[in-house]
């Protein structure tokens, strides 16, 4: 860990008691600071417990902006998923104090190169992927995941050496909120229109995304894909090295796919057939996936090896089990209409879909071609269900079921099956309105297929 003396007496108010503001209290403690933990709720006996020899302040159950006047604070750690617009935020901001975020600070101690992943969606795999190529074969140091996958970047980069690496995964949130992070390599694996409550227009969005390059220089790269001809024009803003990733080949600059087969440059990798996740949008994401493991002159054994054995991400179009000739896949992450758009593509038109979620004031009409050419039959829950089956209708689909929760969509959907099905869970909706997590949502439907089957769901 870099010693630094940047925060050393200085007080601190964390706010947002989850696993990065507990994290960073921790951190900051180590580096000097003195610090205060709130939570809007009472924190879980685990949690005190946890705290409890760190000389962290803890302060329950109360958000306002009355917090500041309890010390002269230096600064605010926000939890990314705080809005700007919060009483306590936007009071700390006109008082001119700082507000940061955890991944901010855990990269300044840093000793280990960072390799910073973003998109509206498959970050996460890219970020797996691109962490299973880096260890394999490796005979000095090792690779870490960490960030917005479930792993904070702070319980990592106080312990990462210069032999190391640390894939960080980055959601708009945190970007939001960064000033100095410095990615060596930086990749957006897409962009399309998420959050908009959180930043309440689509540039906003955009601009929160692209602040993963901002601080990069020309010794740096920045992998995009070249897929799109927006993506591609917000390469231009960058100071890095572009190195583009493209299914279409429309760049033959850094990784594509020509005739089944990727190359990187005039090299040729692996097969396509290779990488064993189903999907175009998987492909997509093995490519940024080696063009960042080329930058580092990982082998194409390496990276052969790497992605012939990757079985996919939890809750990301994840292969549940198979029973009586039908497949279930769970893809509880499909937050946003695009992810479950990608999902679908996936498949043929044998899909049993399960989908609903939080009402976040938007319609489905852009879901409607896809029902058509992949959807037979769909059971929809959670507040979206109206509007959606409303789609499904609208798309020609005849066997649309309506019900309360997700452990009667389960059952209903294995009803509307037959043999040859898939039955897939991709919400198209944030899972807020009956789940504190898509994690947790897409663990219960994991756990009523097995209730359902009798099967236990096929681990790597």
């Amino acid at each position: 860990m870099k010693n630094i003396d940047d925060y050393k007496n200085k007080k601190i108010l964390v706010v947002g008691a989850g696993k990065s503001g507990i994290n960073v209290a921790k951190l900051l403690r180590q580096l000097g600071a003195d610090v205060w933990l709130n939570d809007a709720k009472p924190l879980a006996e685990n949690v005190k417990s946890e705290l409890l020899n760190t000389d962290v302040n803890v302060i329950e159950a109360k958000q306002s902006a009355e917090l500041l006047n309890q010390e002269d604070f230096d600064l605010v750690v926000k939890n990314p998923g705080i809005f700007y617009d919060n009483e306590l935020i936007q009071e700390a901001m006109n008082q001119g104090i700082p507000v940061t975020v955890e991944v901010e600070i855990a990269t300044e101690v840093s000793e280990a190169p960072i390799i910073g992943v973003t998109g509206s969606n498959g970050k996460t795999t890219v970020s797996t992927m691109i962490n299973d190529i880096l260890n394999v074969d490796r005979k000095n140091g090792h690779s870490y995941v960490a960030g917005n996958i479930g792993v904070t970047a702070s319980t990592v980069t106080p312990s990462a050496t210069k032999e190391d690496d640390i894939v960080l995964e980055l959601s708009s949130f945190m970007l939001q909120g960064i000033t100095e992070l410095h990615p060596h390599i930086a990749v957006l694996n897409n962009v399309f229109s998420n959050h908009l409550d959180y930043h309440k227009t689509r540039e906003n969005y955009v601009n929160a995304k692209m602040r993963i390059t901002e601080n990069q220089t020309e010794n740096d790269y920045f992998v995009v894909n070249f897929d799109n001809p927006e993506w591609v024009e917000l390469s231009k803003r960058s100071k890095a090295k572009v190195v583009p990733f493209s299914y279409d080949a429309v760049s033959k600059e850094g990784a594509y796919v020509l005739d089944n087969q990727i190359f990187f440059k005039d090299e040729k990798v692996m097969d396509v057939k290779n990488i064993k996740v189903p999907g175009q949008q998987n492909v997509q994401n093995a490519l940024a996936a080696i063009a960042v493991t080329k930058i580092m002159n990982k082998s194409n054994d390496a990276i052969k090896k790497a992605l012939g054995s990757f079985g996919g991400v939890r809750h990301r179009v994840q292969y549940v089990l198979s029973y009586m000739d039908r497949d279930f896949y769970n893809d509880s992450k499909a937050t946003d209409i695009e992810a479950t758009q990608v999902a679908l593509r996936s498949f043929n038109d044998n899909v049993v879909l399960i989908a609903g979620g939080l009402d976040r004031g938007y319609t489905f009409e852009k879901l409607e071609d896809d029902f058509k050419n992949h959807v037979k039959a769909i059971v929809l829950f959670g507040e979206t269900k109206q509007l959606l089956s409303q789609t499904a209708s609208n798309a020609g689909i005849k066997s649309i079921k309506v019900v309360d929760n997700l452990e009667q969509a389960v059952n209903e959907a294995w009803s509307m099956s037959d043999e040859g099905d898939v039955i897939l869970l991709s919400p198209a909706n944030a899972s807020w309105d009956q789940y504190d997590t898509f994690e947790q949502r897409g663990d219960e439907f994991i756990k009523f297929v097995e209730q359902k089957t009798g099967r236990k769901e096929v681990t790597k």
